[in-house]
């Protein structure tokens, strides 16, 4: 379980293909404090510690997780968004998040404002997802509230803070993000199709 409150902007140092597994490694402030079999989100996607090093470390993505996640277009240099998971008794600062994420969505406007930003996001229908109108989302492992919820798309406003400390500073529009959508908004949806 994670808070979508990022810790740090990793940087991706190794990519290695291995048959359909991506290992990924990774350069990290928190590498002397982790483990090996640790769960971290990284964009969001829980993934398992499988190799330790002073500085780095590194997971491993699967055919499942590639297809669903922007893990795949990553490029050595790339920062990527990174969480421990929760402790057992700490604030939940963000939302529920599983480090399970749904779909990708392509950012298809920016807006800079007066001491923020404003980023729009499309996502596929197909699937069934939904946001609500100040509701809670997850974009690259970050927590975040909805404005602008729609039919396949929606907005969210960034802070300084999170505009600095994540990957957002890098987004592009075309650019591709990972979505997770609230847990307890998927339960609902899934029992009124019923």
């Amino acid at each position: 379980m994670f808070t979508g409150i990022i810790e740090e902007a990793g940087e991706v140092v190794q990519l290695k293909r291995d048959k359909e597994n991506m290992h990924i490694t990774v350069k990290s402030n928190f590498c002397s404090e982790l483990q090996i079999d640790q769960s971290l989100a990284h964009n969001g996607v829980c993934l398992t510690v499988v190799e330790l090093s002073e500085n780095n470390y590194t997971v491993t993505a699967i055919k499942e997780t590639m297809d669903k996640s922007n893990l795949g277009d990553l490029k050595i240099g790339d920062k990527i968004n990174l969480e421990r998971a929760m402790l057992l008794g700490d604030r939940l600062d963000g939302h529920i998040v599983q480090g399970h994420v749904d779909q990708v969505a392509k950012c298809t406007h920016i807006e800079t404002l007066e001491g923020s930003w404003f980023y729009t996001f499309e996502y596929d229908e197909k699937l069934e997802n939904l946001t609500i109108e100040k509701g809670s989302i997850t974009i690259n492992g970050v927590s975040l509230t909805v404005v602008n919820s729609k039919k396949n798309n929606f907005g969210v406003a960034i802070i300084p803070y999170t505009y600095e400390h994540t990957n957002f500073h890098k987004f592009k529009v075309g650019d591709l993000v990972n979505l997770e959508f609230d847990v307890i908004g998927k339960y609902v949806a899934k029992l009124l199709s019923k």
